[in-house]
């Protein structure tokens, strides 16, 4: 998972497009965003944080692309979890009668 394929994933778990923003800021969503400024070995660090009127909340910085995304995934997906809005898939033991 990157940051091109995260909004897929993101998708099939039900999370609405609109609070989700991959590589810009935007307001009442959740950020992914890549450094603008490389680190002293070339390589980019990548940010995960709420954005709310100009501010960032539960910020969280990574070194590695990969594991952002999953992060946020994962954040997202508890979220839904969470609500109802993914859980187990019926099976015979736990179907509705």
């Amino acid at each position: 998972m990157n940051a091109e394929s995260i909004n897929e994933w993101l998708t099939a778990v039900g999370v609405p497009s609109g609070i989700v923003s991959i590589g810009a800021e935007a307001e009442n969503a959740w950020c992914l965003v890549r450094d603008e400024q490389p680190d002293e070995e070339g390589g980019y660090g990548w940010e995960v944080f709420w954005r709310e009127q100009g501010n960032r909340y539960d910020w969280a910085r990574f070194t590695n692309e990969q594991v952002a995304c999953h992060y946020l995934f994962g954040r997202l997906t508890w979220a839904q979890v969470v609500r109802g809005a993914v859980g187990l898939l019926p099976t015979p033991s736990n179907a509705p009668a």
